[in-house]
Parts: C-alpha cells; structure tokens; sequence
C-alpha cells in the first residue's frame, strides 16, 4: 500500500495486476476501506486484463479524516433533505468524484475503467459525467440513480442505515455489528461464511476503527441527493448496471433506473444476490464488468 496527496487531502491506495494493463479504479461504499473488497473479485479482475487500483475513500480507513467536523447527525439531515433544504455536510459525492481523479492525476493515469459499489457506485456515476475524459467505462454496482420516488430500502436495511455507530466499540462488538450486517444485508441465495465475516472485520478494526466516518459520508450522500439525476443521460462512456435481485438497501428498480438513465447502459441481475458480494457472484460481476470495459475500445 502508498499514500499520495490528491485533491487537497492525502489518499491511501494499493494496486494489484501487470503494469501494463489497462487502468481499472474500484471506488468503494459507505464507511469500507481498501480491504474491504473481496480478494476474489480483485484477483478476478486483475486476471481479466485489468490493473486495478483500490484506495480508501476521504473520512476511511488510512485517507485524510474530517474527525474535526464531529458526527453526524443523520435524522436531521435526512428531515432537511426531506424539506428540500441544505444539508449541512463536510464535504460531498463531488468532492469524493474529485478525489479519484486526483489520484488518477497523481498516479499519472489519464483515464481509467471505473467501477463503484454502492455509495462508491453514486460516486463514481458522477465521476463519469464530471471527469468525461478520464471514463473509459462505467460499471456501477448496487447503487442508485438517486431519484425522489425510488423504492425505499427495507425497514430493516432503513434501521441499519440509521443506526448510530458506536464511538468505542471493542474489537468483538465490531465483529459481532458486521455479522449483524450480515444478517441485514446479507444475499440470501448463496451461503453465508461467518469465519471470512469475522476475519474480514477484524482486520477492518486493526486497520482503522473510524466509525464517524461512516456517519459524514452518509452525509455527503444525503447532501448530494438527486443532484445528479440530470446529469446521467450526459455520460458516454459504455456503463453497465450491476446488482443483486434480493437487495434490501438499495432495490433493484433503483439500479434499472440508472440503467433507463444512462444512454445505451446494460444491466446485469444476479439472481440470488442482496447489498454484498457473495463468492458464487464474483465471476458474474467480474464477466459484467470485462464485458462492458470491452464496448469501450
């Protein structure tokens, strides 16, 4: 892993695959970090041609936090946005946008396949239509177009969402909150494996335990809205739309909307799959994902 400077705050970042390869930038979700991705997706990836870059996003893992803002207060943002007022943010999706290409910039890549998961997906949407020439391709998975009137998530995905995190959790209420998630979140058509659960959130917890984090960019999240709705039909770069059938946090009719925004975007439904990435579905998604870059040449 490195650090560089970008965009005015300091991103940490690791890469995987041939030198030569084409660039792929993986833009993560709320409140994950680098190590959140799965290896298997990585490595698939990497495998496909591709050289892949991940990084932890502003207020995560090893990046430049924004503790000095304190936490958010996420009822509040939600009943401002509710009103159609501002939301009082550090920073937004755009200013998150910004940061990939400053890394793009600072690792000296002009442009990049681009790839974002969820929260990571928003971000990377408006990547494509605010950095144009540095979008090779755009594959967005579970995310949404952001849209007032899309399906709400469950009420137990809403309950998660919410859900305060806690300021001193020990490592085992860390472990225990992601199996929570798990159990939330989790895609019920393919087997959950609570060892490599617990695995992955203890080395999340050793690498950097920020749980406010989490909170702010879910404020950047609330700040940005459907600001970008109108902005979609302007992307051109070849996109696909990935998600999972069963996902409780962000319904599927919120992935075709992106899918209907889009000019010319296709959309890959895995069957079976809720908000995260089981390892029966990597191939599917590492397929979408060659399959899409590929339009683009």
């Amino acid at each position: 892993m490195a650090r560089t400077k970008a965009n005015g705050i300091e991103i940490e970042y690791a890469i995987r695959g041939d030198s030569s390869a084409k660039p792929l930038l993986m833009i993560n979700g709320l409140g994950t970090q680098l190590i959140s991705w799965p290896d298997a997706l990585l490595d698939g990836l990497a495998a496909a041609g591709f050289r892949v870059i991940v990084y932890d996003n502003r207020d995560s893992g090893l990046s430049t936090d924004f503790d000095a803002y304190g936490p958010a207060d996420i009822p509040a943002a939600f009943a401002a946005a509710r009103a159609k007022q501002p939301v009082n943010a550090p920073y937004n999706l755009e200013d998150m946008a910004d940061d990939a290409a400053g890394l793009l910039d600072a690792l000296g890549i002009p442009a990049a396949h681009i790839v974002g998961s969820s929260n990571g997906g928003a971000i990377a949407q408006i990547f494509a239509y605010r950095h144009k020439a540095k979008t090779l391709s755009l594959a967005s998975i579970m995310a949404t177009s952001g849209r007032r009137g899309l399906p709400r998530p469950t009420e137990a995905a809403t309950a998660w969402l919410n859900k305060p995190r806690k300021q001193n959790a020990s490592r085992e209420e860390f472990i225990a909150e992601a199996l929570d998630t798990a159990s939330v979140n989790g895609s019920p058509g393919f087997p959950r494996d609570d060892a490599a659960l617990t695995a992955r959130a203890g080395a999340l917890y050793d690498r950097a335990y920020r749980p406010f984090g989490h909170g702010r960019q879910l404020l950047a999240s609330i700040a940005s809205a459907d600001g970008r709705v109108p902005h979609l039909e302007t992307i051109a770069a070849p996109t696909a739309v990935i998600h999972g059938s069963d996902d409780p946090l962000v319904p599927v009719a919120a992935g075709e909307d992106v899918r209907n925004t889009v000019p010319g975007a296709t959309m890959t439904v895995i069957k079976g799959m809720a908000h995260d990435y089981p390892a029966g579905a990597v191939g599917d998604i590492v397929n979408a994902i060659k399959a899409n870059a590929a339009r683009a040449s």
